[in-house]
Formats: C-alpha cells, sequence, structure tokens
C-alpha cells in the first residue's frame, strides 16, 4: 500500500472500509476497500473473476494488497453512490431515467454472460454510479462462472486458511450461507434448490428495473418465510406511476418487467432458451432502440451451423460419462452436469483416424514452441535468477543508513585556489586543468607548521569533496598525482578528511586508467585499520574509503576482464574485513563491512572470490538473525545473496548449520526485500544442484513458498514461481502438492498483462517471463503423468489381484489425477493441454475396463475418487465447445471407430444406461444404429451382463 495516498473515508460495511485514494505520482484517485481477512474467500472469488474484465458497465479492478490484518482493494471510484441509496432518496425513478439506467444494466450484465460469468446476486446495493450517472455492476464475491460450484470454492479458499479445525457440517452451512446472495431479489428456482444460472440473473435484474420504476421490490414481506412464499406462488403487481410523474409508456415498461420476472423461462429448457431471451429483451420498444444494431448474442454463431447427427455424437458423450458414474456408489456419486457440446458438422471427406488402444497410447505432444527442451528452460532460468534490482550498489561512504555524516561546507573567501564549481572544472582546457591540479598538490604536501596552514588544508579538503561528486571530475583528479600527495597525509591529524575524500573519490570516478595505484592505497588504508582495530569511531572513517576503492577495482575488473598489476588487493584487506562481521563489533562497522562485502560481490570479478571462506555464510546469517536494524539486517541478507551468486554452498552452509525450518521461518516472517534476496538465493541454489534432494522433497519448504504468492510484490510472487519451477523440474510429484495449495489459481491471477503504471513495467515483464516458464514446464510435464496412470491402468488390466509391483505403480501414478483436472479447468493452461493426443488419450480412460480393478489395488474409496475426478475433467473439458470445436475430427473419429464402440457396447454397465435414457424414438433409434445395433427396438432387456 506504499504506492497510495488514503484521504476520507466514503463508506462503510460489516467487514469493510471503503476510503478514497490516490496513486502516489499521478492524479488518478481510486476507491481502496480495507476488508477483514475473514471475508478471503469471497475477496478471492471477486480478484478472480474482475482482475481482467475491461466495460463501461463494471467497476474496473485496480490490484490487491495484504497486510497482516487486512485485504486492500484497489478499484475505480464511483462518487455517485449506490442505485439503493439513489432510489432510497428519490422514492423512485423516472421514465427516462429509469430506461437510461436500464440500458447500462442490460450492456454490463449482457458482457457479464459473454465473459461465462453468472454475477448471482443482482440487486441495487452492487450497483454504483459514477460521477457522469453510468451504472457500474460492482461486488463480484458472490459471482461464478458456469457450471462452477461456488460453495466448493468458497469452503475451499476457507478450508485453505486454517479453519479446518471447524466442525465440518458448521463449514458446510457456513459456506453455504456465504454462497447465496439477497432473498428479495432471488429467482424461484433458486429457492427450491437448483443453481444460479443465467436465467437467474435476468430474473434479479427484471427485479431491479421494477424497484427503479415502483420505489419498491416486486416481492415484500415482513418475514422471510411469507417472503419465499410470494416469489415462489404470487406474480407482483404492474409499478404504478406515483405523485404527478406519469409514466408515457406504462404498458411497454409493464410488458419488459412481465417479460423477463413473470415469464423467467419457468416453463422450458433455461439453458436452450438464453440466446432468445436476451435477443428479445434487446429488441424491446422500451428501450426505443437503444441497442439496435447489437441484438446479435455471440454465442449464437457456433450454434447457427449445428447438425441434428453432430448433436448424436454429443449425447454419447454424455451417456459416457453417466456410465461412468454408475460404478460409483449411490451415496458417493457427485451430481454432474453433462452438458452437450454442439460443434460443427463433420466434413463428409474428413479421413477417420485409428482409435489407439489403451496398452500403446502414444502420449501427446503440446503446441507450445516457445522452448523446445529442458536445456533452453534451464538457460532461461539462469537468467532470471537475479533482477537489476537484486544486484543494485549504494555508495558505502556517506550513506545515511549506515552512519549520518556531517554537512560539508567551505569558504571561498580563504580558498587558496579560483572556487570553481564542478561544471567549471569539467570544461577547462588542458593546461588550465593541470596548472589548477598542480595548485592543489602544492596545498596538500605544503608543511603545516605555518600558522593557519591545517585550517586552509582542512577548507580545501572540504571544496574537493564537495566538487568530486560529479563524476567526471572524480575519474580526472583520479588519475592526478593528486592521491598519491593524499595518502601522504592520510596519516596526519586531518586524516579523517583525507580518507573521506579518497573514498568519494573512488564512488563517484567512473573509469580507472591501468597505472593508478590502487594497491598503494589499499594498503595504506588496511594498515591503519589494523593500527587502529579497537578505535571503532576512526575503523568507521577508514573502512568506507576501503570498501569504494575494492568496488572501484572489481567493477573495472568486470569490464576490462583481466586484472592490472597496480590494483591488487593485499590479501589482509579481506582479514581485516572479515574481523568486523564477527560477533562483539559494534552494529555500524558491522554494517559497513556487510555492505563491502555486498558491492564488491556484486561484480563478477576475482575480488569476489577473497570473501568466499568457509564461514562467511554463518557470520552474515548470524548478524541477520540477531540484529535489530532492518537497515543492517537488509544489508546482510544482500550480502549473503550476491554471495551465493559465486558460491551457492555459502548459502548451504547456512541450512546445514541452523536447518530448513529456521530459515523458512525467516523467509515467511520477513519483510518484501528480505523475502526477495531469500527467493533468489534458493533459486541459485536449486539451480546449481546445491541441497536439491532434500528440497525438492520437502513439502513444508513448497508449501510456504506457495504461501508467498499472496505477496503484493510482483517481483517476490515471480521469484516464487521461479523456487516452484526448480521443485516441479526434479520432482513432479511436488505438482500435486501445488495444485491443492492453489497454484494454479495464483498463476492465472498473474498471468494478465498488468499496465497500471511504468513503475510497474519492468516488474511486469519479469514476471511475465517467470510465468512463461513455468506454464511451459507444467504444459510439458502433463503428457508424463497422463501417460505414466494408463501405463499403470493397463499394466492391471484384465488382472484380479495385481502383483505388489503393479499395486504400488498405481498407487504412485494415480493420484497425480487431480493434477489434470486442476489444469483443465483452468484458463491459462486448457487450450494448451486439450490437443488431439490428450482427447486420445483421455478417451481410453472413459472407456477403459479397468476401473473394475482398481478398487483390488486402491480400495474402494480411493478407486471411486480417482473416477470421480476423471469425470470431473471431462465435464471441465465440455463446459467449453468452441475449445472441441478445434478437434471435432478428432472426437468424431473415436465415437465412431469400431473398436471404441465394441469396447463400449460390451459393456454391460452402458448397455442398461442406455435403457434407461434412450427413448424410443427415430431420433435415439438412428443413435442406437449408429453405435452397432442391429434392431429398431433397443437392448434387449434379456442380454445377459456380465
Amino acid at each position: 500500500m506504499e504506492n497510495f495516498v488514503l484521504y476520507e473515508e466514503i463508506g462503510k460495511g460489516n467487514k469493510s472500509i471503503v476510503y478514497k485514494g490516490r496513486r502516489k505520482g499521478t492524479i488518478n484517485f481510486v476507491a481502496i476497500l480495507c476488508i477483514d481477512k475473514s471475508k478471503r474467500p469471497e475477496i478471492t472469488n471477486r480478484v478472480r473473476l474482475t482482475h481482467d474484465i475491461e466495460h463501461q458497465n463494471v467497476v474496473f479492478f485496480n490490484e490487491w494488497y495484504e497486510t497482516s490484518n487486512h485485504l486492500w482493494l484497489v478499484v475505480e471510484l464511483c462518487t455517485g453512490g449506490s442505485l439503493e441509496m439513489v432510489i432510497t432518496q428519490d422514492e423512485y425513478l423516472h421514465e427516462e431515467v429509469v430506461r437510461e439506467f436500464g440500458v447500462d444494466l442490460v450492456s454490463g450484465l449482457r458482457h457479464i454472460h459473454e465473459l461465462g460469468i453468472i454475477f448471482c446476486d443482482l440487486n441495487p446495493a452492487k450497483i454504483l454510479l459514477d460521477g457522469p450517472g453510468t451504472l457500474k455492476y460492482s461486488n463480484f464475491s458472490l459471482a461464478k462462472t458456469e457450471g462452477e460450484n461456488l460453495e466448493e470454492f468458497l469452503s475451499l479458499i476457507g478450508t485453505e486458511e486454517g479453519t479446518e479445525e471447524i466442525n465440518e457440517n458448521t463449514q458446510r452451512r457456513n459456506t453455504k450461507s456465504r454462497a447465496r446472495g439477497s432473498l428479495m431479489y432471488m429467482a424461484p428456482e433458486i429457492l427450491k434448490g437448483e443453481d444460479f444460472s443465467k436465467a437467474s440473473d435476468f430474473w434479479s435484474l427484471g427485479c431491479v428495473l421494477y424497484e427503479m420504476s415502483a420505489g419498491k421490490p416486486p416481492f415484500f414481506a415482513e418475514n422471510l418465510s411469507e417472503l419465499r412464499e410470494k416469489i415462489l406462488h404470487e406474480d407482483p403487481p404492474p409499478p404504478k406511476a406515483k405523485g404527478t410523474v406519469v409514466f408515457q409508456d406504462i404498458e411497454r415498461i409493464n410488458k419488459l418487467l412481465f417479460s423477463i420476472i413473470i415469464l423467467h423461462l419457468r416453463k422450458g429448457t433455461v439453458d436452450d432458451s438464453i440466446s432468445s431471451t436476451w435477443r428479445g429483451l434487446l429488441q424491446h420498444p422500451f428501450w426505443k432502440g437503444a441497442f439496435a444494431g447489437n441484438e446479435v448474442i455471440a454465442s449464437d454463431d457456433n450454434n447457427s451451423n449445428n447438425s441434428r447427427s453432430v448433436k448424436e455424437d454429443n449425447i454419447i458423450l454424455t451417456l459416457l460419462c453417466k456410465h461412468l458414474m454408475k460404478t460409483l456408489p449411490l451415496k458417493k456419486r457427485s451430481k454432474f452436469t453433462i452438458q452437450v457440446i454442439y460443434n460443427k458438422r463433420l466434413d463428409a471427406s474428413t479421413k477417420l483416424v485409428e482409435y489407439t488402444k489403451i496398452s500403446n497410447v502414444t502420449p501427446y505432444i503440446t503446441g507450445l514452441s516457445l522452448f523446445t527442451n529442458q536445456q533452453d528452460i534451464d538457460s532461461q532460468i539462469k537468467g532470471l535468477i537475479y533482477t537489476d534490482a537484486d544486484l543494485t550498489v549504494t555508495p558505502i561512504v556517506d550513506n545515511p543508513k549506515i552512519l549520518k555524516q556531517m554537512p560539508l561546507k567551505f569558504d571561498s573567501k580563504t580558498l587558496n585556489v579560483p572556487a570553481y564549481s564542478a561544471d567549471k572544472l569539467t570544461s577547462l582546457k588542458e593546461q588550465d586543468w593541470n596548472a589548477f591540479v598542480q595548485q592543489l598538490c602544492l596545498l596538500v604536501v605544503s608543511g603545516e607548521k605555518t600558522s593557519g596552514a591545517p585550517r586552509v588544508k582542512l577548507n580545501l579538503l572540504c571544496y574537493l569533496c564537495t566538487v568530486v561528486s560529479h563524476k567526471e571530475v572524480a575519474t580526472k583528479l583520479m588519475d592526478s598525482q593528486l592521491v598519491s600527495n593524499k595518502l601522504s597525509c592520510a596519516r596526519n591529524r586531518l586524516r579523517a578528511k583525507v580518507v573521506r575524500l579518497i573514498g568519494l573519490l573512488a564512488c563517484h570516478t567512473t573509469e580507472l586508467k591501468d597505472d593508478v595505484q590502487i594497491s598503494e592505497a589499499a594498503t595504506v588504508l588496511t594498515e591503519l585499520i589494523r593500527e587502529n582495530f579497537r578505535n571503532a569511531k576512526l575503523k568507521q572513517c577508514l573502512m568506507p574509503a576501503l570498501g569504494e576503492l575494492l568496488y572501484l577495482v572489481a567493477s573495472q575488473e568486470e569490464k576490462r576482464q583481466h586484472p592490472r598489476d597496480h590494483w591488487v588487493i593485499p590479501s589482509t584487506a579481506y582479514i581485516v574485513l572479515m574481523r568486523c562481521l564477527r560477533e562483539g563489533e559494534d552494529p555500524v562497522t558491522n554494517h559497513i563491512a556487510a555492505k563491502i562485502v555486498e558491492n564488491v560481490c556484486t561484480a563478477n570479478s576475482s575480488l569476489a572470490q577473497g570473501f568466499l571462506t568457509g564461514e562467511i555464510g554463518l557470520l552474515l546469517w548470524y548478524l541477520f538473525t540477531h540484529s535489530t536494524v532492518d537497515s543492517l539486517r537488509v544489508t546482510v541478507i544482500s550480502a549473503l545473496c550476491r554471495i551465493t551468486r559465486h558460491s551457492a554452498s555459502a548459502f548451504q552452509s547456512v541450512i546445514d548449520k541452523v536447518g530448513l525450518t529456521a530459515v523458512l521461518n525467516s523467509l515467511v516472517t520477513g519483510i518484501s526485500r528480505v523475502q526477495q534476496y531469500m527467493l533468489t538465493m534458493f533459486i541459485a541454489m536449486l539451480s546449481s544442484g546445491v541441497h536439491l534432494q532434500r528440497l525438492v522433497q520437502e513439502k513444508d519448504f513448497v508449501t510456504k513458498i506457495v504461501r508467498l504468492l499472496e505477496s503484493p510484490s510482483t517481483v517476490i510472487r515471480a521469484k516464487a514461481f521461479l523456487v516452484l519451477l526448480e521443485v516441479l523440474k526434479n520432482n513432479k510429484e511436488m505438482l500435486l502438492l501445488c495444485c491443492q495449495t492453489r497454484l494454479v489459481m495464483y498463476i492465472e491471477r498473474d498471468s494478465r498483462k498488468a499496465t497500471q503504471g511504468k513503475e510497474q513495467q519492468n516488474s511486469n515483464e519479469y514476471m511475465s517471463k517467470c510465468l512463461d516458464l513455468l506454464i511451459c514446464h507444467i504444459v510439458q510435464e502433463l503428457p508424463g503423468i497422463i501417460g505414466g496412470i494408463i501405463s499403470a491402468l493397463s499394466s492391471v488390466a484384465g488382472r484380479k489381484h495385481p502383483s505388489t509391483v503393479q499395486a504400488k505403480h498405481l498407487k504412485m501414478c494415480l493420484p497425480m489425477m487431480p493434477v489434470v483436472l486442476h489444469l483443465v479447468t483452468a484458463q491459462v493452461f486448457r487450450p494448451q493441454i486439450v490437443t488431439k493426443e490428450f482427447l486420445v488419450n483421455w478417451g481410453s480412460l472413459l472407456v477403459s475396463k479397468v476401473f473394475n480393478y482398481i478398487n483390488l489395488s486402491l480400495g474402494q474409496t480411493a478407486s471411486d475418487e480417482f473416477i470421480r475426478t476423471v469425470f470431473s475433467a471431462w465435464e471441465a473439458i465440455t463446459q467449453h465447445p468452441a475449445l472441441l470445436n478445434a478437434h471435432h475430427s478428432t472426437v468424431s473419429c473415436i465415437l465412431k471407430n469400431d473398436s471404441y464402440k465394441a469396447s463400449i457396447w460390451h459393456n454391460s454397465p452402458f448397455q442398461r444406461t442406455l435403457q434407461l435414457l434412450l427413448p424410443h424414438t427415430e431420433y435415439f433409434q438412428t443413435t442406437l444404429h449408429r453405435l452397432g445395433q442391429k434392431h429398431s427396438d433397443g437392448i434387449n432387456p434379456a442380454a445377459p451382463h456380465n
């Protein structure tokens, strides 16, 4: 939330407060919702449904954050209040206002339905009014996608947030009450126990239009039971004009409301009438042509070319699902709604492909070609381990987070050289510059016995410290004789200012010439620190200059890739700095030493090797865990992160010594920058193979990494994805645990391309790269998972008593089936994994006879759960007709193949299903004939069943 400014409170709910806010650096005002964490399931649902909706009649979602006590939502600011408030204030609305508002409501709901979302709890309180007077749908907390069970989703989120200790029945009741909306606007079929649908949204829309016209809801009662009876059995009275206001078109508005509420498709099939209902609603005379030209419904485009024979194939798909459901005990059957898929007519010239038997199914190959092999993914990961933010370098000298320095002032009147500004010095001609430097050298080496000489030198040093902040000036002075002359003064009483000047010169120099005597300067400073090691103040003065010289050499070596003779750093310098990291030193000294390690190890140079000792990791970790200063903790963990860049064993030694649990606790409880650096170290370790087998098998490690995906920091979430990718590369069984901890939901949330501001562009690009790698790897892993399942099932086909090896193989492979379910229900994965080969593989599972044998190896409960998961995945696929249209020929060829038909035809449960479900009509007789039945009078009930 540090990116926003909070203003006054503009609204308040039961467990939420709404503030007016503004993004820092802009004039974009937003609404910021502060919500209690007990509402996490509803807020999670709202975010996942609205994060990528952009429509003029839907409140725009910006971003969300989480703090220790609250969830924060940043959304579009609507200053006009809610529609409920407007109706309450005005008692009723004029005809033109009802028409104008109604157009907004219809347009918004139409867009929501086209996205496959059902609003579920449409009422005036959830509709907001912006400044110009446009209505917008706001609160999607109880909305859901078509075919989704909202109660299960809310229950899943609630369970994973620590409510598992609550009694299961109590939790189910709580979840059910959460998933229900306002009774006053609820459709009759919902009160009868049916699920929400687009048709129920129409009912609620009619209730809202009625309330705008009449000033009160169409159904109202003093108690809930009476209200239920009215909704179920009564019709609302027509809205009447009030006071002096007369509706010029009262008959039309009454017909409009009755067409929405009273008729409401209570007779006939709801799903088949949605398109016609939308068309009739948009063409209604009450709107006076507001929707002219926009009456075509998107979903009609695919339905217009449907044929009867294609529907027959989809009837078979439905029956297959029902057939396998019959293998479950009645008490354990889930209530599946198998949606018939309408595909385009199969071209007669389409070549039928041979159905692949379960024993030799070839795993499908994904269509994702971004990364062709594992080596490509590995190389991409190595380039993403460290971001620019991970390798940021800040000054050691005059760093206010380490030690505050007194401001530098000089007296230009008593200065014995021209008081040139930095810009003036850079513009001097070479002759003038040399004369100026010569004059400086004479003043520096002049004797101190002269009266006032120390004060003159001090004034000169203050002047030089001021101008060397200019990089060009510092670079030119570093190459002059002035450095050698200053070193001769490092041991006199002005040494503090001399050393500070050396540090500033090294800090701001951009290019170092080969003959600059860095070795001499580093040696002098090292000896001074050793001689005065017990003098804390003097050490704090000398160490920053030494550190800046070390980093200057390291950065120059990285550019030139070859060390220079005059730049060699004495080994005693490393020994002295390592001593400054040890326990017992004051925090400032520790901080300076850690900062030197951090900066030097940022560069790829030989100087970093001087710090790669066996104890460096433990020294830094001790400072991190025992320091109470946040700036020191961040510097220390950053230094350890950059050490790990050169040697992952440094972090390994920490885990070996203090234990993985302690390290993970520090990761979870750390501030965002600490989390970022620690995640970077884990990625570096895993990519280098250090501690690999232990980490990829640790469930607590994976669980805590997944928890970091709730961080408001984009970079932290991206790095958490990379850590999980490294784990999944080496242990694909962990994919099941990741899916159970909502990894797929987090991937879908972050896969959108956020463009909230330029400051987020780089982090979003980084996130996109990390997600692409993770998604690619999971998609590439899925064929192996399905292949393992099919192989395990094939091995037990026809065996009443599987061997020990076969049973072990089953228990290892079959529990991975929920992974497939998670992926096919995710929008980001579904188009990439549902291919021709995938459908062939899945078809082999649907018609397999091994379901009768797996319960012998897994037990009845596990067997039932496996079959239920298979059908849930298939149901999820059938809910996306557009996706299956692309593979219509594959589905048709599987259904029409002789071996396929023979396989399902000799399966007695399937025959019994056909007996129960296929009526004796010409249409279904044709279906039976296409399945191979010779007689048109149906299946022989007397036929023996195996």
